[in-house]
C-alpha cells in the first residue's frame, strides 16, 4: 500500500466540530423527525468493530496508513460520548501523539515524507481538536503554522495571478487542489485559527478558481465552457477532474458533487456569504444533482469512487448551509435521513464499513469507517 495515498485526491475533507460535527458552525440543529434508534444501534455496531481491531499500539493502519487513525478518533469523539478516558480513545490518542515531530512540528509521524505532511497532520489537528481542544491547544497552534507554510503564496513564488495560488497540495513543492485545501481549511478551523486570518483569504482566491463560473472570480480558461457552477479537482497545470480522464473537446472540465459540497464549504470556511454567487450557482447545481446513492455527476463506472468521502463532505456541507436554504434550494426531503438511510444500510454484519470499489483506499474498512461515523455525526436526529 502506497502510504501517501491514504486518502484519495478526490477525498475529505476532514475536519469540523459542529457540537460533535463542524467547526465554527452555530446555526445548524438536527431537525426532531429521523430514526434515532437506527442511528445510535448503526454507531454502536461501529464502536464495537473498532474495539476488536485496535492495534496494540493504539492505531487502526499503523504507520503504513498513519491518518487513518485520526479519522477513526474523530469519527468517535464526534458521534459518541467516550470520552478521552476511554481505554480505546485513550490508546488512540497517544498513537496519534506519537506522530508529533518536535522540529516542524506536524503531525504525520518523525521523519514522515513530504507527501503525507498535508493530509495527514490536518486529519491529526481536527482528531484532537475534537478530543479536547484545551489540552491540545500548543500541538494544533504549531501544527497549524505548519500548515500554513505549505500553502501556496508568496513564499513559494507565486503571486495571486497563479492558479497555484493559496491552495494546498501534499506539501508545498506538490500542485495543489481542493481536497487538499479542504482538508488544510478544515485543520485550521478546528485548531481555531481566526476567520480574518491571511491563510484565508488566499485559500479563497485558489477554492475560487476550481469552479465552473467564469467571472472575476476565475479566470482560467475552461471556467466558462461548462459554467453550470459545479467544481473540480483542480485548476492548477490547466485543470484537472476526476469525472474523465481527460477535458472535454473544447476544453470544458466537468464538476461532480464531493468537490462541489467541498468547494462551499471552504468558501464558507474562508467567510464568503451564502448569497454570494459562487455559492448560490453551486447551491443550484446541487439542487439538479442531489442523491445519496453515488457521487453525483460522476459517469456510472466512477459512481463509488471515494463514496463514504462524499458522504462525509455531504453532511458537513449541508450542515453548514442551514435548514432553511437546503429545504429552498437543494432538497424538500429530509437530508439527514436519507443520509442516514444510505450510511447505515451499508454497514456489514461486523459493524464496519468498507468500499466495494477500491479506489482511494476506502476498501480498508478502517479508513471507511471512520468517515462513515464523521458523516453520521452531521445526521444524529434528535429525541
Amino acid at each position: 500500500m502506497n502510504a501517501q495515498r491514504w486518502l484519495a485526491p478526490t477525498l475529505l475533507v476532514v475536519g469540523g466540530l459542529t457540537g460533535l460535527a463542524l467547526p465554527g458552525d452555530s446555526e445548524a440543529q438536527p431537525p426532531a423527525n429521523g430514526d434515532l434508534k437506527r442511528w445510535q444501534q448503526s454507531v454502536d455496531k461501529a464502536v464495537a468493530y473498532l474495539r476488536r481491531t485496535q492495534a496494540k499500539d493504539g492505531s487502526w493502519g499503523g504507520a503504513q496508513a498513519p491518518g487513518v487513525t485520526g479519522v477513526v478518533v474523530a469519527g468517535l469523539m464526534q458521534t459518541t460520548n467516550l470520552g478521552t478516558k476511554d481505554p480505546m480513545v485513550a490508546a488512540a490518542l497517544k498513537y496519534v501523539e506519537s506522530l508529533i515531530d518536535p522540529k516542524t512540528g506536524h503531525l504525520a509521524g518523525k521523519g514522515a515524507g513530504v507527501k503525507l505532511q498535508n493530509y495527514v497532520t490536518s486529519i491529526n489537528v481536527v482528531a484532537l481538536a475534537s478530543a479536547d481542544r484545551v489540552r491540545y491547544k500548543p500541538v494544533l497552534d504549531r501544527a497549524s503554522r505548519f500548515l500554513r507554510e505549505l500553502q501556496w503564496d508568496e513564499g513559494e513564488g507565486k503571486k495571486p495571478s497563479d492558479a497555484f495560488y493559496g491552495g494546498a497540495g501534499y506539501d508545498s513543492k506538490s500542485r495543489p487542489d481542493l481536497s487538499n485545501t479542504q482538508f488544510f481549511l478544515d485543520a485550521l478551523v478546528a485548531a481555531g485559527i481566526p476567520k480574518n486570518d491571511a491563510a484565508f483569504k488566499k485559500a479563497t482566491i485558489f477554492v475560487s478558481r476550481c469552479q465552473n463560473l467564469k467571472g472575476e472570480t476565475n479566470d482560467q480558461p475552461w471556467a466558462g465552457k461548462i459554467n453550470d457552477g459545479s467544481f473540480i479537482y483542480t485548476p492548477a497545470l490547466g485543470g484537472d477532474t476526476k469525472v474523465q480522464d481527460k477535458p472535454n473537446a473544447d476544453g470544458g472540465l466537468p464538476g461532480y458533487g464531493s468537490m462541489t459540497y467541498a468547494g462551499i464549504k471552504s468558501l464558507l470556511y474562508c467567510g464568503t456569504g451564502k448569497d454570494d454567487e459562487r455559492i448560490a450557482k453551486a447551491v443550484a447545481w446541487l439542487g439538479k444533482n442531489y442523491k445519496v446513492d453515488g457521487n453525483p455527476g460522476m459517469p456510472k463506472a466512477r459512481a463509488h469512487w471515494g463514496l463514504y468521502y462524499y458522504y462525509l463532505t455531504m453532511a458537513r456541507c449541508l450542515t453548514m448551509l442551514g435548514d432553511d436554504l437546503v429545504k429552498q434550494k437543494i432538497t424538500k426531503s429530509d437530508w439527514r435521513a436519507d443520509l442516514t438511510a444510505a450510511i447505515t444500510s451499508r454497514q456489514r454484519p461486523d459493524g464496519s464499513w468498507a468500499n466495494d470499489d477500491k479506489h482511494w483506499m476506502e476498501a480498508s474498512p478502517p479508513l471507511a469507517t471512520g468517515y462513515a461515523l464523521m458523516a453520521l455525526a452531521n445526521c444524529k436526529p434528535r429525541k
